[in-house]
């Protein structure tokens, strides 16, 4: 016989010439699988959800336990070696009374950790709104010249609250 008229068997075959047998159908009551798009959006809000949720947990930790009352929290020691207040002097108490509602005594406290609270918020807001929509994270990397400005306003602010004329601004 010639190989023209011979009936073509494509079907799979091991390597020793013996038919493979067919695939088993999947089971009828296979969990359906996830969405990728809801797997994905769960895994890129994971992260901004936790760091909210940390920093939400330090705020309600600091509004619970009163750093007003002395004994809770350990002083400066800028403040306790020198009489000097340092731009995060008062933070505590800054963050007491914005956890509470109390804007003016939280500015009154520290008025540079209240500017960086909303700054923070900002930054939160910004990081879960392109989470969900599955841009990339906001990258927070000012130039070294934003960094000497925010410095220098550092510096500004420690030495006017500590002169007479700007006690308003000391805790």
């Amino acid at each position: 016989m010639t190989g023209e008229n011979q009936l073509v068997d494509a079907s799979p075959r091991t390597p020793d010439g013996a038919p493979v047998p067919p695939a088993m159908p999947a089971p009828a009551m296979a969990a359906p699988a996830a969405a990728p798009e809801q797997v994905s959006r769960a895994r890129r809000l994971a992260l901004p959800a936790f760091t909210l949720a940390s920093v939400a947990g330090a705020f309600a930790y600091v509004g619970t336990v009163d750093p007003n009352e002395p004994g809770h929290y350990p002083v400066c020691p800028l403040f306790r070696l020198t009489g000097v207040l340092c731009p995060g002097c008062g933070g505590l108490r800054s963050a007491h009374a914005f956890a509470h509602g109390d804007l003016v005594t939280a500015l009154g406290a520290n008025a540079m950790a209240v500017v960086g609270y909303f700054g923070f918020a900002v930054f939160m807001a910004l990081w879960l709104v392109r989470a969900y929509r599955g841009a990339p994270a906001p990258r927070f990397a000012p130039q070294p010249r934003y960094w000497w400005a925010i410095g220098a306003a550092a510096l500004v602010f420690s030495v006017i609250r500590n002169l007479p004329f700007g006690s308003a601004l000391a805790p």
